[in-house]
């Protein structure tokens, strides 16, 4: 992990027209396709037109989202032009890209953004990386990876993702990397709670979103269950209060 002793102070940035949130690739197993899926239907609730970009590297054919929603263009970011997706669907008239990086992106976002950033700024393009953090002090390191190379370039969403019950964040709060990184580029941060393994297993296997579950879109035994939709309508329903707390960073 690079020094967090490199990260310089942000600057002002102009009113964007354009936007992408993209989540940070790096430490797999975090819950970023969980987390964007949750997203992408906050969107929709918003009314807000979005383009969806699957970059995950391990094509993987559950899990992916692409598997919960087949609209999301896929994206292979070892192509040379792998992450020009960003805004090649921008330029099409879509306001807002939603991408979601897999494990191992991070040398390529580094090379990207060093390459094409200063054309996409002044294109009008702002961009939102969103970072998972765990109870995993891996997950942590991972975070401010990325934060050494994209710097003041990004808006910051960090998701504090409740993987286990009980889960202790204390790795995020007391690391001095994690610390100097809240100093410096004061991310929003926001919770994503404990979810039942079972409801997010047969979800995640069969491409069902949280939505899906919660109005009933589903014959599924465990995810028929009233508790299993209740559960669902209620993990919907904070998750969409936490994210409007943050909407600036996601809606221009």
């Amino acid at each position: 992990m690079a020094a967090v002793t490199q990260m310089q102070v942000p600057v002002e940035k102009p009113e964007p027209i354009s936007r992408v949130v993209f989540t940070q690739g790096g430490k797999g197993g975090t819950g970023k396709t969980a987390f964007a899926t949750m997203l992408v239907e906050w969107y929709a609730a918003h009314k807000t037109s979005v383009a969806l970009i699957d970059m995950d590297t391990e094509n993987k054919a559950q899990g992916s989202l692409a598997h919960f929603f087949p609209k999301a263009r896929k994206s292979n970011i070892h192509l040379a032009r792998g992450l020009d997706q960003f805004v090649e669907v921008l330029d099409k008239g879509v306001p807002i890209a939603v991408a979601d990086m897999g494990a191992s992106a991070g040398d390529v976002a580094h090379e990207w953004f060093d390459s094409m950033y200063e054309s996409a700024a002044e294109s009008g393009v702002a961009f939102t990386a969103i970072g998972i953090v765990t109870p995993d002090s891996a997950s942590v390191a991972s975070v401010l990876d990325w934060a050494t190379f994209l710097q003041d370039r990004v808006d910051y969403l960090i998701v504090r993702n409740a993987t286990v019950k009980m889960s202790d964040f204390g790795y995020w709060e007391t690391d001095p990397g994690a610390v100097e990184f809240r100093q410096v580029f004061h991310p929003e941060i926001i919770n994503m709670e404990y979810r039942l393994h079972d409801i997010e297993f047969e979800a995640r296997e069969h491409g069902l979103t949280l939505n899906a579950v919660a109005e009933r879109k589903t014959n599924l035994p465990v995810l028929k269950l009233a508790g299993s939709v209740w559960r669902a309508q209620a993990y919907r329903r904070n998750i969409y209060k936490e994210l409007d707390r943050v909407k600036d960073l996601l809606i221009l």
